[in-house]
């Protein structure tokens, strides 16, 4: 525990400069927003949504509650017929970008503790600040790119949006690899 400690401003400013880069690509160069489509008819579809009391959370289109119900030919007509999809729904009103923000940052804190603490163990601090960069780079990186993966495999997430995430687990990862190695503590 007392290595992890003596990386305390890597981790601290990795998270930062993560947040900062992570808010570079959202709001300057806003590449993944060429992933979000607006629905044909979509004041419509909202109207539908509400009337159908449908509350905040996770909803699957159409619905079955057991595997054995994909063989139903009504079933199997309502999936031919479409849409298939999944629909997430959040509580109305603006969204709380203030939470958001924090989770994140925090998110990206314990993502740099985490990735320092496994390297410690495995490497140790005396490895040098190459080596250790190099662990944390690909700590980093699976943390960040691969949660999308799932997502395009069971999800139906085009992959195109799971690139762009990946792509910027790989950003986040190499600046997070570049804090550390900058920041190592020397013998």
């Amino acid at each position: 525990m007392g290595a992890v400690v003596q990386l305390w401003l890597p981790i601290l400013l990795s998270a930062v400069a993560i947040f900062i880069v992570s808010s570079l690509i959202h709001m300057v160069f806003k590449w993944h927003n060429s992933t979000y489509h607006k629905l044909g008819e979509e004041d419509a579809v909202r109207a539908a949504i509400r009337a159908s009391g449908a509350q905040p959370g996770m909803y699957v289109l159409p619905h079955c509650t057991d595997m054995k119900d994909m063989q139903d030919p009504a079933m199997v007509q309502k999936m031919k017929e479409g849409p298939v999809g999944f629909l997430t729904l959040r509580p109305p009103g603006p969204p709380a970008m203030g939470a958001s923000l924090l989770q994140w940052f925090l998110f990206t804190l314990a993502v740099a503790a985490g990735s320092a603490a496994i390297t410690v163990q495995a490497v140790g601090l005396g490895a040098g600040g190459h080596v250790g960069a190099h662990m944390i780079g690909l700590i980093s990186l699976m943390a960040y790119a691969m949660g999308g993966l799932p997502e395009g495999i069971w999800m139906g997430r085009p992959w195109k949006s799971v690139a762009l995430h990946a792509l910027d687990g790989l950003i986040y990862a190499t600046v997070s690899a570049i804090v550390f190695m900058l920041l190592w503590p020397t013998s």
